[in-house]
């Protein structure tokens, strides 16, 4: 039964390393957010408009018959 502390240990290494990898990832998103620019991110603009525009068209619509 000397296999029992290994495992144990071993759960607490993965367990920590998921954590910090939480951690880290939680702290890049926040970097993220600031780093976003604040002014009007959310409103389309006509160029925006128009690509989104574009993809929606349904293909071939623009041959004539």
């Amino acid at each position: 039964m000397s296999g029992r502390g290994r495992s144990s240990f071993t759960k607490r290494q993965k367990e920590r390393s998921r954590q910090e990898k939480q951690k880290e990832k939680a702290e890049r998103k926040v970097q993220r957010r600031l780093e976003k620019p604040a002014t009007g991110s959310d409103e389309l603009t006509a160029e925006d408009f128009a690509a989104a525009a574009e993809q929606l068209a349904l293909p071939n619509s623009h041959i004539e018959d």
